[in-house]
């Protein structure tokens, strides 16, 4: 691998919300991506931190990062860890950069003695399947993701 990773510093905010940017046009989900670089920081470094993030860098420059926060297991009685986003530059993959940052993700859940490691693929991505399970992942065809958003999230709040 010719690069490095690292913990995320406030001076990376510019640089990462470039590549969430281009992660949401791979992704086709640019009428969702609402963050700045504002929210970001906030997200990341401000008084209640609600995740944490790692860069891979090359020639000192900001190509991939990977985003992730604890999330909890009733059943296991443990936290766990999940990852919100991984992504390195496409030029860039194959070079060791996004098993880097994977690697990294998962020796702090272990760490932390986290009881599950987990994250989403989207069913029309197969290289990122093919390159989860090569790290040992199970797609788990069984769970599917809910989500409720914007009116309908402020509609549910508002019943009672």
């Amino acid at each position: 691998m010719d690069g490095t990773i690292r913990a995320a510093s406030p001076d990376d905010v510019p640089a990462m919300l470039a590549l969430m940017r281009e992660l949401a046009e791979f992704e086709k989900l640019t009428h969702l991506f609402v963050a700045s670089d504002e929210s970001l920081h906030e997200a990341l470094f401000g008084v209640r931190p609600a995740a944490e993030a790692l860069v891979a860098e090359q020639d000192a420059r900001v190509v991939g990062y990977a985003l992730f926060f604890h999330n909890f297991s009733t059943f296991l009685s443990r936290r766990g860890l999940y990852l919100e986003d991984i992504y390195v530059q496409p030029g860039l993959r194959g070079s060791g950069l996004g098993t880097a940052l994977l690697q990294r993700v998962a020796a702090i859940a272990v760490e932390r003695q986290c009881g599950r490691f987990e994250w989403s693929v989207l069913d029309w991505n197969q290289r990122a399947i093919d390159f989860y399970a090569k790290m040992g992942a199970s797609v788990l065809p069984e769970w599917r993701i809910v989500r409720i958003t914007n009116d309908a999230l402020m509609r549910l709040a508002k019943a009672e």
